[in-house]
């Protein structure tokens, strides 16, 4: 199989997290994203999930299921999501009851992504009730969950008990083998240590068991990808979150993003630089060529039955690096998209 058709091969979906452009408010980026949503719709997407992020100045998605149901209330027909619910900050029932509702209101289009990280600092967790870890209980939590919808939970949970809404892992820590003992599909992020990436491909594979939620193992892999003319305005397109990360690790705060031209100009300290490549170490970027080589290589080393595109500064060029990405896809959008 070529790289134009193993790109064909896999379902293309879209992980949106309502960054916050400097001089933007969050009400501004939340708004963007339920317009982005209606794009990727007509673009062919198959899938739009938000993701769940608190007291961080750069990112307005702190809410997930709540942001869901106005992309779901603003679409018609991707399946809508999250990338992911953390559970050790919330109640398994509560979580629980918030997916049934959305399900009842937008029935068969709704996704329910999982992880198991807790608050960044101290402080957040405090505010969330939650502990370092309650990550090691995700496996508990997760079963919990799901007995709500199946109807062998602890109390009845309508409007849940009864539906069907897929539930994903997202493979933090220990995710891919909770997800396989579970027979759930796993969520990988594309590393830069890909050595490391495979290792936990492999082990969802050999340790999947099949059961309710699945016969066989099922791979998103989330992937950072920006496709524009040049392969120089791709690289460009992912400098503000790259140096938005970099501040994060050095110092505790993911900031608004900076303008691309700002980002370029800066003169890094040694320890900066090397945060800034291992963040860069992730990303793909380059023209629709070097792209379509790029992701049908990364298809055909991990084997993702689909990929989970992540990239999304809000800045020019993103709506044209997804329409480039669906025209690789060989995705249909509607007309005028």
């Amino acid at each position: 199989m070529d790289n134009t058709a193993r790109l064909r091969s896999v379902r293309w979906s879209i992980l949106d997290r309502a960054l916050i452009r400097e001089g933007q408010g969050p009400h501004e980026a939340l708004r963007e994203t339920v317009d982005f949503a209606r794009r990727a719709e007509a673009l062919g997407y198959h899938r739009f999930w938000v993701a769940e992020h608190h007291a961080v100045p750069g990112v307005a998605g702190s809410a997930p299921t709540v942001l869901a149901a106005a992309v779901a209330a603003a679409t018609r027909r991707i399946r809508v999501g999250t990338g992911g619910v953390m559970l050790p900050n919330h109640r398994p029932l509560v979580v629980a009851e918030q997916f049934g509702v959305l399900e009842a209101l937008f029935p068969g289009r709704v996704d329910m992504g999982l992880g198991r990280s807790v608050g960044f600092t101290a402080a957040v967790r405090r505010a969330l009730g939650a502990e370092k870890a309650d990550a090691d209980r995700f496996g508990e939590q997760l079963a919990e969950l799901l007995s709500y919808f199946d109807g062998t939970g602890p109390l009845s949970a309508p409007p849940a008990t009864g539906l069907r809404v897929p539930a994903f892992v997202l493979a933090v820590g220990e995710g891919a083998g909770i997800a396989a003992a579970h027979g759930l599909p796993l969520v990988m992020a594309h590393l830069g240590d890909e050595d490391r990436m495979l290792a936990a491909i492999e082990r969802y594979r050999a340790e999947f068991t099949p059961g309710p939620h699945g016969e066989r193992p099922y791979l998103v892999l989330s992937v950072n990808a920006a496709v524009a003319a040049t392969a120089e305005e791709a690289a460009t397109l992912q400098l503000p979150e790259a140096w938005a990360t970099v501040h994060s690790r050095t110092r505790g705060v993911f900031p608004p993003l900076e303008p691309p031209s700002r980002v370029a100009a800066r003169d890094l300290t040694d320890r900066e630089r090397r945060l800034f490549d291992q963040a860069r170490a992730s990303q793909l970027h380059g023209d629709e060529r070097q792209m379509t080589e790029a992701l049908g290589a990364l298809i055909a080393r991990t084997g993702a039955d689909e990929l989970l595109l992540t990239f999304g500064d809000g800045y020019p060029g993103r709506l044209d690096s997804y329409r480039r990405l669906a025209r690789l896809a060989g995705l249909r959008p509607e007309d005028g998209a």
